[in-house]
C-alpha cells in the first residue's frame, strides 16, 4: 500500500465528509494505493457516526474510537500503530491542512528519501497574539534544544517513512516533538515543506494556551530523557560532586579563618556565626543528596526492560 493517512479528531462531524472527498480525489488523481485512519478522541458530537457512514460506503476508510478523551498524542499512537501504507501522513480534520499537499509530500519520502517532512505554515490565519507570537517563541526554543532547524514543530501536517511511526512512542503530549523523537531514534534525515494554511471553516480551535506551558515542560523532560535517561549518574553525579567540592571548599576556607585566628592571638569568631558556614553545610548536603538520586537512578536504569532496548536497521548472516 503506498499511503496511510491519520486523522486525528475531536468534535469535527461538519468537515469529515468534506475532508475525505477532497482526500479521495488526490488519490484517485495520483493513482494511489491508500486508507484513511479516523481516529476518534472521544468526540461527544456525531463523528462517529459520520466516520461509520463513509467506511460502508468507502472501503478505504478506517476508525478508531476512544472512549473518552486522551489527546493527539493518544490518537497518533494508535493510528501508527494500525498503519499499513509505506509513506505514512497525518493531518488534522478541521480543515485547516490541504491533501493537496500530499503528492508533494509523498514524493519527498520515496523519491528523496527522507525520513520526515514537516509541513511549514510560513503564513496563518490565527490570530497572531494568542497563537502567532507564542508559536514562534516555542520553534524557536525546541530548534536550540533539539538541533533540529524546522520552522513548525507542531504542524499536524507531516509524512513519515514507515519504519519511522513504527520505531517511536508517541505520549503525553509528545505530539509536538515528533521530529525530536525521530531524531533521538536514528532517523536523521528530517525536512520540511511549506504548506497552505487555510482559515478554519467549521467550529474552534481544540487548543488553549495552556499548551504553551506544557509544551515547554514537555520539551524539557523528552531533552533530560533523552540525554540522561539512560544514564542519570551523569547528571546528578556531576551536579552533585560540583556542589559537594564547592560546600567542601568554603567550609575549609571558614575553618582556616578561624584557625588563623586563634595562630595569631587574635579574637575569632564563631564559626557558626558566618553565613558561609551555613551555605556551604547546605550545598554539601544538597551536592550528597543529589549523587545519592544519581546512583539510585543509575540502579534503576540498569534494571530497566529496555536498557538494551537498541533500534536495528539491518543484520546480515544472523
Amino acid at each position: 500500500m503506498d499511503l496511510t493517512v491519520i486523522v486525528p479528531l475531536y468534535n469535527e462531524e461538519e468537515s469529515l465528509p468534506e475532508l475525505f472527498a477532497w482526500i479521495k480525489r488526490v488519490m484517485d488523481e495520483h493513482h494511489y494505493s491508500y486508507e484513511v485512519i479516523f481516529v476518534n478522541d472521544g468526540s461527544t458530537d456525531h463523528s462517529w457516526d459520520v466516520i461509520e457512514d463513509l467506511s460502508q460506503k468507502n472501503p478505504e476508510v478506517k476508525g478508531i474510537k476512544f472512549r473518552r478523551n486522551y489527546g493527539k498524542s493518544a490518537a497518533l499512537y494508535c493510528g501508527f500503530e494500525a498503519a499499513e501504507g509505506d509513506v505514512v501522513i497525518t493531518m488534522d480534520a478541521d480543515l485547516q491542512d490541504s491533501p493537496d499537499e500530499i503528492p508533494e509530500l509523498y514524493k519527498m519520502i520515496m523519491e528523496e528519501k527522507y525520513d520526515l517532512v514537516s509541513g511549514w505554515k510560513k503564513k496563518r490565519y490565527d490570530s497572531k497574539l494568542t497563537k502567532n507570537l507564542p508559536s514562534k517563541l516555542f520553534n524557536a526554543t525546541t530548534r536550540l534544544i533539539s538541533g533540529i532547524k524546522l520552522h513548525d514543530f507542531n504542524c499536524g501536517l507531516k509524512a513519515y517513512k514507515k519504519d519511522v511511526v513504527k520505531s517511536i512512542e508517541v505520549y503525553g503530549e509528545m505530539h509536538r516533538y515528533i521530529p525530536y523523537l525521530a531524531k533521538n531514534a536514528g532517523f536523521e534525515k528530517i525536512g520540511e515543506k511549506v504548506v497552505i494554511h487555510q482559515a478554519r471553516k467549521y467550529g474552534d480551535s481544540k487548543f488553549g494556551i495552556n499548551r504553551f506551558v506544557n509544551g515547554y515542560l514537555d520539551l524539557l523532560s523528552l531533552w533530560f530523557l533523552s540525554t540522561f535517561g539512560k544514564k542519570p549518574m551523569h547528571f546528578f553525579g556531576v551536579v552533585g560532586s560540583l556542589m559537594f567540592i564547592i560546600g567542601f571548599i568554603a567550609i575549609c576556607i571558614v575553618g582556616w579563618n578561624k584557625l588563623s585566628c586563634i595562630i595569631n592571638g587574635t579574637p575569632a569568631p564563631l564559626v557558626t556565626d558566618s553565613p558561609y558556614f551555613h551555605i556551604s553545610l547546605t550545598l554539601m548536603i544538597i551536592g550528597t543528596q543529589l549523587f545519592l538520586s544519581g546512583f539510585i537512578g543509575e540502579m534503576v536504569a540498569r534494571n530497566s526492560s529496555e536498557r538494551n532496548d537498541y533500534k536495528i536497521e539491518k543484520k546480515i548472516n544472523l
